[in-house]
């Protein structure tokens, strides 16, 4: 396991920081930025009651510089874990090796697939709900009903009239809003995978297809009932996930994103010795690896008592 680690934001406190310790991390820190000229009461009791072992006020990519490579009063971290904009995301891609991190993350991404068991009102408020993160969060709609598709892009543009938000929201949307109308539910999923978002949120009469036959994608919200904010805010699953495609290779914050593999090696007997070294000289003659194949050799000589010429690949009996 990461012997230490460390969590940005608010929003992934409990979902990082409980994370880790389930994970066994000894040492958990915490950053996040002050609000208004001192610590965030709400946020720091969520660092507590997560259980991070230290809290300090600090945000930006002064706080990631911070945690990974240490200051006079701040031991530096194994593992950066937490979402952030986009300065935060290009210190932790730069950070990547020195430490660890989960994954680099943003801007949301929020996939709507629907059919005509739900309504315009619906979907346009699901994909505003997201698209208030920032300018540049891309919210779709994939359907298989243009009317549902029609009654979307009015009900878009009505909230955007209400919305407090709207300023972002607006901006997102026209830069980067969508409606796709497929053919078919298989055509849907085949969208689906190629995208690959971050949010994919499902409401159509059978939802569990899609569970089926989605491979590509963050976290998965099936049927009108579950949204995703719920994931953001209350619903239990790890809503620190993958995005920019990301979804085709991994899967989002989990316990094992704090655990090691470690494999050792060993062998008992001369016997056994002999007859692994006979088979590594000769794959390390092909190779040209001199040296490596007297590593081998040394030991078919004194385990298996065989006289192998220095330098040379033992010969098959």
């Amino acid at each position: 396991m990461c012997p230490a680690a460390s969590i940005r934001c608010w929003p992934a406190t409990h979902m990082s920081v409980i994370t880790a310790k389930v994970a066994g991390v000894s040492r958990v820190i915490t950053c996040a930025p002050p609000y208004q000229g001192k610590p965030a009461s709400a946020i720091v009791a969520a660092q507590y009651l997560a259980g991070a072992d230290e809290i300090y006020c600090l945000g930006g990519v002064q706080a990631v510089g911070a945690m990974a490579l240490g200051t006079q009063s701040i031991a530096p971290v194994d593992m950066l874990v937490g979402p952030g904009n986009a300065y935060v995301a290009e210190a932790k891609r730069q950070l990547f090796g020195r430490v660890g991190i989960d994954l680099l993350a943003g801007p949301t991404e929020t996939l709507v697939i629907a059919d005509d068991t739900v309504d315009g009102e619906l979907c346009a408020t699901d994909l505003l709900g997201q698209a208030e993160h920032g300018p540049d969060s891309p919210a779709v709609l994939l359907t298989t009903s243009r009317k549902l598709a029609e009654d979307t892009a009015r009900e878009v543009q009505r909230l955007l009239t209400v919305l407090p938000t709207a300023d972002i929201a607006r901006r997102s949307w026209d830069a980067f809003g969508e409606i796709i109308v497929a053919d078919s539910e298989e055509e849907m999923a085949a969208i689906a995978n190629d995208l690959a978002f971050e949010h994919v949120q499902v409401m159509t009469a059978a939802p569990d297809y899609f569970l089926t036959h989605l491979r590509n994608y963050g976290g998965l919200f099936l049927g009108p009932r579950t949204n995703v904010a719920y994931g953001d805010k209350v619903i239990g699953t790890n809503h620190t996930l993958p995005t920019r495609r990301a979804g085709r290779y991994t899967g989002g914050l989990w316990v094992g994103s704090f655990l090691k593999t470690h494999t050792y090696q060993r062998i008992l007997t001369d016997a056994a010795s002999a007859m692994v070294g006979e088979y590594c000289s000769r794959l390390c003659a092909l190779e040209g690896f001199v040296g490596h194949g007297e590593q081998a050799n040394i030991r078919v000589r004194r385990y298996g008592g065989r006289n192998v010429p220095y330098g040379q690949a033992v010969a098959p009996d």
